[in-house]
């Protein structure tokens, strides 16, 4: 056989491929978007009061990051009611599950949330996060098998995002290693912060945070008798905290530097050999994150001189900064008018807040919108009466609404290779 024989028999198709590309093509369905709605709002209202239930029972049972495990039951529960197979403790994760439909075409993933904080519950929503995301997987994925739609959509449950590092762990995992055209979820939002008739965001902007641990470690001696034989770790600790303390006046106004002494000591009478300290750095950037990183730990390290003790760090998962991609943003503003609710774009400004989707928006094309809830005046998150918000009926309309639109943000990018080829632009070339 010639070269020129070799190259043709390689490049040519045989017939019996011909005649399977022609009788199987890939083929999308055109559906009016007024049919791809009504499909998505009835799935999501004929379970209005399993979602309802499924809302309450998390939110009346906080857990904290990596123990959700009623909040996991009752998530993979409902999904296996409504005939989902289940990945159960998926990538590893005890309280982690994964779940998908359809075949062919795109992959949207959507993201729930259903971790709380210590002490004061679920004082920033995540039950509220949990019903709205399984109910927009619900919704789109009841429209892509009844309506014949070409393309798959995933919910993924997502543990630990209060300083956990769910996601990044998910991430390090493979989690999001196919090629995803969105990774959606929103965030509940006390209703004052909105202004100007806005009931929600589609574009949050949140800040990058380090979070770590520090070990003093000095040398214990009887307090009263000989202190001079003793190296004083609570002295190492409150000498960092005020070290701290004084740098805060020298950074920018949109930086946050917070932290707590977690261990002080035992007794009075005895020189304190250990203490450990928890801090978060934050900053706009992540490079502007590192370097105030930097700035802090000559604090700690100017403590333990001073002192005479050794200091050591244990360092959580990283939160890079929250990107806000401005296709996925503007198709949401669109369809939840649809809804009635007037959502602002994005913010200019990010909030000092960070979250673990911040790592998502860095490896696919994000979406991370926020949804007004009815609050106190003088609440926003982390608050007590936050998490007494978080529980009513009204906050839950929102939940269920915003779930409405993100569904149908996850058919349009299923479905219109124009908005995920502009999200994927976004993607790429935002810095």
């Amino acid at each position: 056989m010639t070269l020129v024989q070799t190259i043709s028999s390689l490049s040519t198709p045989r017939t019996d491929e011909l005649s399977l590309e022609v009788r199987n093509p890939i083929v999308q369905k055109e559906h009016s978007i007024s049919d791809v709605r009504s499909a998505i709002y009835t799935a999501i209202d004929q379970s209005s009061v399993e979602l309802r239930e499924l809302n309450r029972h998390i939110h009346v049972n906080p857990e904290i990051g990596y123990e959700e495990f009623i909040a996991y039951e009752t998530l993979t529960n409902f999904l296996k009611k409504h005939d989902y197979t289940i990945k159960e403790h998926a990538y590893g994760l005890e309280t982690s599950f994964e779940a998908e439909c359809g075949a062919g075409g795109s992959l949207v993933v959507i993201c729930a949330e259903y971790d709380a904080l210590p002490n004061i519950g679920h004082a920033c929503g995540h039950n509220l996060i949990a019903t709205s995301s399984i109910a927009a997987f619900l919704g789109l994925s009841k429209a892509v098998l009844g309506l014949d739609i070409v393309g798959r959509v995933r919910i993924l449950g997502t543990p630990a995002e209060e300083g956990g590092g769910g996601k990044v762990k998910l991430l390090e995992a493979g989690a999001f290693k196919d090629t995803i055209s969105a990774a959606i979820m929103a965030h509940p939002m006390a209703s004052h912060s909105y202004k100007d008739g806005h009931s929600g965001l589609a574009g949050f902007k949140l800040i990058a945070s380090h979070k770590l641990r520090i070990e003093f470690r000095g040398k214990p001696a009887h307090a009263g008798a000989e202190p001079y034989n003793g190296l004083n770790a609570l002295d190492a600790a409150v000498s960092a905290y005020t070290n701290i303390s004084m740098l805060r006046q020298q950074i920018r106004p949109d930086e946050r530097i917070h932290g707590v002494i977690e261990q002080g000591g035992t007794v009075p009478n005895v020189i304190t050999e250990f203490t450990r300290m928890n801090f978060n750095i934050r900053s706009p950037t992540i490079q502007r994150a590192n370097e105030l990183l930097a700035r802090v730990k000559l604090c700690f390290e100017a403590a333990a001189l001073a002192t005479g003790c050794s200091v050591s760090y244990i360092y959580a998962p990283t939160y890079m900064d929250l990107r806000a991609n401005d296709a996925l943003c503007r198709q949401y503003v669109e369809d939840m008018a649809d809804l009635g609710e007037r959502i602002k774009f994005k913010e200019d400004i990010p909030a000092t807040a960070s979250t673990d989707m911040g790592n998502v928006s860095y490896a696919v094309p994000a979406f991370h919108g926020g949804f007004a809830i009815p609050a106190p005046d003088n609440v926003t998150g982390h608050n007590p009466s936050f998490a007494a918000a978080a529980g009513t009926d009204a906050a839950h309309e929102s939940a269920i609404r915003c779930a409405k639109g993100m569904a149908v943000l996850g058919y349009r990018v299923l479905t219109d290779s124009k908005l995920a080829d502009a999200a994927r632009l976004d993607f790429e070339t935002k810095p």
